[in-house]
């Protein structure tokens, strides 16, 4: 397996068959969760992570070695949710999810309904503008 921070994946499928089993699973099951929510929102690798975009950018993960990043790409948003995460490490855009924990599915699929009605709320704004 190369190091992630030299391989340039270009596939979500592609990144994931690259992590360990047990990470895999991790990120199989935040994907899940994601779609679940939004089934409209479609899969891409930016910035060498996979992320979901649904009228732009909605999320980035990444999987660690003793942890997954989840990236809701707004600062916010974790701090809307702080009381939900308080088993967890959290930064400005971060939260980590340690491989040792179950994720918490619950929380992850409301920080997606957010993200994606912010991101429909921004994108209706464009539009306007734009008429």
């Amino acid at each position: 397996m190369e190091p992630q921070s030299k391989r340039k994946y270009k596939t979500v499928e592609e990144y994931l068959c690259d992590q360990p089993q047990k990470i895999s699973d991790l990120l199989q099951k935040l994907r899940q969760a994601v779609k679940q929510v939004e089934p409209d929102a479609e899969e891409v690798i930016s910035y060498n992570m996979p992320a979901f975009r649904f009228h732009g950018i909605l999320l980035y993960y990444a999987a660690h070695k003793e942890h997954i990043g989840f990236y809701p790409g707004n600062a916010s948003v974790i701090e809307l949710f702080k009381n939900d995460l308080t088993n967890f490490q959290t930064s400005r855009g971060t939260i980590r999810f340690p491989v040792d924990m179950p994720l918490p599915l619950r929380v992850i699929k409301k920080i997606v309904r957010l993200r994606a009605k912010q991101n429909l709320e921004k994108s209706a704004i464009k539009t306007t503008r734009k008429k």
